[in-house]
């Protein structure tokens, strides 16, 4: 089967078709190809930030644990920034420090709300466009496919018969527009739901790593007094 998808495009036949449809047909293909480039623009750009993001997430959270302050952990939390973990404990730690020698719990358990809410929106970011195609782009095609069905049907009653060469042209704008709905909006509903199911995963890895940060930080290993200056929590 791919051999012979191949072979017919390699053979001009989808050129061919273009430049025979009509200008309905033709404003149908181009915007339905406007939305799989643009929404193949961002599953690339998404699947890399969340391997990045995974990958530094992971070892983020081994340099945390093998730390012995949380200074220590802030010294090197840059070289981590693709990983949604860090903009938690950044929130965290400088609302730690603005505390000075009395600790509030519940404010730096808001910080980390906030950072991680912050981290979920930018994951987000530019990912409705992928629903948006996978819901609308079929019927865009099916606009198409409509349009020629109503251009084979003039086909056939100014050919006054019903021949193959009077509904053919008609026919095969609308199988052409089908096709091509079909080929914008599966890679952007399989690929949105994947990155959801990414997203929500990032989201449960921020509330453990926010309770895991809330322990270490409660942890009462040095004087109170010395939590807001250099030796902030000793682990």
């Amino acid at each position: 089967m791919p051999y012979h998808l191949l072979a017919f495009a390699d053979s001009g036949e989808i050129t061919s078709l273009f430049t025979n449809s009509g200008m309905v047909a033709r404003a149908v293909l181009i915007i339905l190809l406007a939305f799989s480039l643009f929404s193949w623009s961002i599953i690339i750009a998404k699947f890399s930030l969340f391997r990045r993001a995974r990958v530094q997430s992971g070892r983020f959270v081994r340099a945390f644990r093998k730390a012995n302050r949380m200074q220590d952990v802030a010294a090197v939390a840059e070289q981590f920034k693709p990983s949604p973990l860090v903009p938690v404990f950044d929130g965290a730690y400088e609302e730690l420090r603005r505390q000075g020698p009395r600790l509030n719990i519940t404010t730096i358990q808001r910080a980390t709300q906030i950072a991680a809410s912050e981290e979920l929106t930018r994951l987000e970011r530019r990912l409705p466009w992928l629903a948006t195609t996978g819901a609308v782009t079929p019927f865009i095609g099916l606009f198409g496919t409509v349009w020629g069905i109503i251009d084979a049907f003039h086909g056939l009653g100014d050919a006054g018969a019903a021949t193959l060469r009077a509904v053919a042209p008609g026919i095969s704008e609308a199988l052409v527009t089908t096709a091509a709905g079909l080929f914008a909006a599966v890679p952007a509903v399989i690929f949105y739901n994947m990155y959801m199911n990414n997203i929500r995963d990032f989201g449960a890895r921020m509330d453990d790593f926010s309770l895991e940060l809330l322990n270490t930080v409660e942890r009462p290993a040095v004087p109170a007094a010395q939590r807001g200056g250099v030796e902030v929590v000793e682990r």
